[in-house]
């Protein structure tokens, strides 16, 4: 008995030493990633004539770029962060032509993406007690994947009521409902 005992214990330690391995070679493949980015950002920077401090982290299995510092900088950002949406899908490409797999970079610029996330935290709240308060639904400006994630996660906080997506991209919106 003590030998099957050894042999699973040793298969266990087998599976956490792999796991371990995979968190680690994924973690080393987003540190890659980021560096790509900020490389091909920085290029862009010195293209522009842009002043900016690059800053490279991973956060919840993702690379994160960001940009700070330029009096410039909003340009990049451009109206509602469309600019933003339009370089960090460039930037992802740049990544996936280097590393040869799919990129799921995030990149902010001067804080927006920052500021725009606790914007959207308070409308998904507010809009929630609203419904909550009055029983009626309410339909929200279209937005993109990641402002309605944000939306939906601060629904999710407040009781007696959900959400959901409808319409198709780019038109896609929140309507936050009762229960």
């Amino acid at each position: 008995m003590s030998d099957t005992a050894e042999v699973v214990g040793a298969g266990e330690s087998d599976t956490v030493s792999a796991a371990v391995n995979d968190v680690t070679d994924n973690e080393d493949l987003l540190v890659r990633e980021g560096d790509i980015a900020g490389d091909y950002l920085e290029r862009l920077l010195d293209i522009l004539d842009y002043d900016g401090d690059i800053d490279l982290d991973v956060e919840a299995g993702r690379a994160v770029v960001s940009i700070d510092g330029g009096d410039d900088l909003d340009k990049l950002v451009g109206p509602r962060g469309t600019v933003l949406e339009a370089l960090q899908e460039l930037t992802r490409l740049a990544v996936q032509q280097e590393t040869g797999t799919r990129s799921r970079l995030m990149l902010d610029i001067a804080g927006w993406r920052a500021a725009r996330r606790e914007e959207l935290r308070e409308l998904g709240r507010s809009t929630a007690e609203s419904v909550r308060d009055s029983g009626e639904s309410i339909r929200l400006q279209p937005m993109t994947p990641f402002e309605r994630k944000i939306v939906h996660d601060a629904v999710a906080t407040v009781d007696g009521v959900t959400s959901e997506s409808e319409g198709e991209e780019p038109k896609r919106r929140v309507v936050v409902l009762p229960e």
